[in-house]
């Protein structure tokens, strides 16, 4: 099948891939992920987490790499902020649930260039949702509204 054409306009998701990841026991797990940024126990474990596995890519304040929107000479995507100013609050939980836990290559069942590490044996599904609570915490509360709005019309990945 011609690439060009197999592509749907969102986020480069092939409309096979995400037909195969929609069947998948990967949407399973993440139909029930539920940021709880509002938690201070989930918040500061996420903190933790976040250190730990996350910050060396996507930096210590949540800053992302430089030119984090330009592919690199290899065809690469340098790691985007997860602070107001990236994209990751454009997505709903169960997506960046699912993109944490089994990486974008395993929901559109293609390869795909990217440097995103595969937490799902690195990390429990608890620890995943800590981090990205920690993240969205961090966002001003108008946003955090917008993605709760976002959470409430999306569809499970």
């Amino acid at each position: 099948m011609n690439k060009k054409y197999s592509r749907l306009a969102v986020g480069g998701i092939t409309a096979l891939g995400l037909v195969y990841f929609l069947a998948s026991p990967a949407k399973q797990a993440s139909a029930s992920a539920t940021l709880m940024q509002n938690d201070k126990g989930v918040v500061a474990l996420g903190k933790e987490v976040y250190a730990q596995n996350c910050a060396l890519c996507h930096g210590k304040n949540l800053e992302g790499q430089t030119n984090w929107r330009q592919r690199d000479a290899e065809g690469y995507l340098p790691a985007p902020p997860h602070s107001k100013d990236g994209h990751t609050w454009h997505h709903p939980d169960s997506y960046l649930f699912s993109m944490t836990k089994y990486g974008i290559e395993k929901m559109i069942n293609e390869k795909y260039p990217n440097n995103m590490p595969v937490y799902e044996n690195k990390l429990s599904d608890d620890e995943i949702i800590a981090a990205l609570s920690f993240i969205k915490s961090t966002w001003p509360k108008r946003i955090q509204r917008q993605h709760d709005q976002l959470n409430a019309r999306a569809k499970p990945y």
